[in-house]
């Protein structure tokens, strides 16, 4: 068996291993601070160090797996994704990213080479948010960018992120000693199933991330007045749904005529009072709005603003908007793309850089140093679904990508 199809047999073991850990039987539900977290946890951390790797855990409960290298004072490599899942999940989301980052030390560590820095691998929490109205905390802590105000976040149950950090054993004023100092740190890489179908429709197995793109998340509540189903006639309702999905309509058609800049959706709605009979007062929903270009976002937002003002004064109804999560667009550091682009073409394989419409930890990391992804086909490009699959040898070709990554990196200059 070759390096490759070995370590693609691990991987997949590993993130079999991973898989049963789930709160609920028959289908993939693993949120962040929960027993099942705790319990995958425990296992990455057993893997680490038998790998050869110092463990720790943070105040935010992100697992550190350190390998010095010989080199105690040296800048570090890191690398990892997150252990937490959607509801319903595949398995390859999060997971692949630190396995692969174990497998790599792994292989560094029992082939003996002296390398002039360090890598800590690391096993993120909660990138999700599926459990908290909040994305990337656990990354955030170690860039030193957490915001104490997400301890107030409660959950579906009415727990608050401090409460849920105290149950798992966390001391919360501990949290600021997650961060790594910048001039510690020499770059982070992750390693992510491609969650799209660009890999597998040009039928190569890795990709190159060119940059990750900005998120704006908003609430909108829209707002008119309940009334009989069969007595109200159509020129004097007030139909909040009615309201709604002509929003829904203007955010589709935003999108559709972006020419590919922007990509919109609304992922939730609940409908008030909710009866067949009952002309709808009140609706709630999400919107979604994404774009490699910063400017391109905000100016999507505040063109849906100002046209849905427009179109509930026609309409009479009022609407509230409050954006509860942002996240700017990240560029992966150049030098690092043609680092793994070389280690991709040592496979024999094409380089192929493509842009991710996923919010990612590397997202957050590149506040804190340079970043980059590397993109691992799946099959169908379906993600978030327990369908989700990547194929053993795809991902034994990523490991060894990340090893030759490894083995030839240096401390690439910030920016």
């Amino acid at each position: 068996m070759s390096d490759v199809a070995a370590l693609g047999v691990r991987a997949e073991q590993m993130i079999a291993e991973l898989a049963v850990i789930s709160a609920e039987p028959g289908r993939l539900v693993r949120f962040y601070l929960t027993p099942e977290h705790r319990r995958a946890a425990d296992l990455v951390a057993g893997w680490m160090r038998a790998a050869g790797m110092a463990v720790s855990e943070d105040a935010l409960a992100t697992v550190r797996g350190r390998w010095n290298g010989g080199h105690a004072g040296a800048k570090r490599l890191l690398i990892g994704s997150h252990l937490d899942t959607v509801l319903d999940a595949g398995k390859y989301d999060g997971p692949l990213g630190v396995i692969a980052g174990i497998l790599a030390v792994d292989h560094v560590v029992r082939a003996g080479k002296a390398l002039g820095f360090g890598i800590d691998v690391l096993a993120f929490g909660d990138e999700e948010g599926s459990r908290f109205p909040a994305t990337l905390a656990t990354s955030a802590g170690c860039v030193g960018a957490f915001d104490t105000e997400t301890l107030r976040l409660a959950d579906r149950d009415g727990v608050t992120l401090a409460e849920a950090l105290r149950r798992y054993g966390k001391d919360v004023s501990a949290i600021p000693a997650a961060a790594y100092r910048p001039q510690d740190v020499a770059a982070f890489v992750e390693v992510h199933i491609e969650q799209g179908p660009e890999l597998e429709a040009r039928n190569v197995p890795l990709g190159v991330v060119t940059g990750i793109v900005g998120q704006s998340r908003l609430r909108v509540a829209v707002t008119g007045e309940a009334g009989h189903a069969g007595t109200v006639p159509m020129t004097y309702r007030r139909d909040a749904l009615a309201g709604a999905a002509e929003l829904i309509s203007l955010v589709e058609h935003m999108a559709r005529d972006s020419a590919g800049a922007l990509v919109g959706t609304v992922g939730r709605m609940t409908v008030r009072p909710g009866a067949v009979n009952i002309i709808p007062g009140r609706v709630d929903l999400t919107v979604d709005l994404r774009a490699m270009e910063d400017d391109v976002r905000r100016d999507a937002v505040a063109r849906l603003q100002a046209q849905a003002w427009r179109m509930v004064e026609a309409r009479g109804l009022q609407i509230e908007f409050e954006v509860f999560h942002e996240e700017a667009a990240a560029q992966c550091a150049p030098a690092l793309r043609d680092a793994l682009g070389a280690a991709i073409a040592a496979l024999g394989y094409p380089r192929v850089d493509l842009p991710s419409g996923a919010g990612h930890d590397a997202q957050m990391m590149a506040k804190l140093c340079p970043s980059a992804m590397l993109f691992v086909r799946c099959k169908g490009g379906i993600s978030h679904n327990p369908a989700e699959y990547a194929s053993p040898q795809d991902m034994g070709l990523a490991v060894t990508a990340l090893i030759r990554f490894i083995e030839n990196f240096g401390s690439p200059a910030r920016g």
